[in-house]
């Protein structure tokens, strides 16, 4: 049973990272290990932020994929 929760979380994140959404345990884990004085951001701050990132939302244009 745990292999089979292993593959589906593997798949999981393969599946996001391939639709260009980060993986937010990741970057929890990162923020708590490597910058602990600093607040981690909620799932909805995350997928935001990565979105702007990704598309240069805010930076008064659009990028799109191609």
């Amino acid at each position: 049973m745990a292999r089979a929760r292993l593959v589906c979380e593997v798949v999981a994140k393969t599946a996001r990272l391939m639709v260009g959404i980060p993986d937010y345990p990741t970057y929890v884990t990162h923020r708590q290990t490597f910058h602990p004085d600093q607040p981690v951001m909620t799932y909805e701050e995350f997928f935001r932020e990565r979105q702007a990132a990704r598309y240069a939302i805010g930076k008064g244009r659009f990028r799109g994929c191609c």
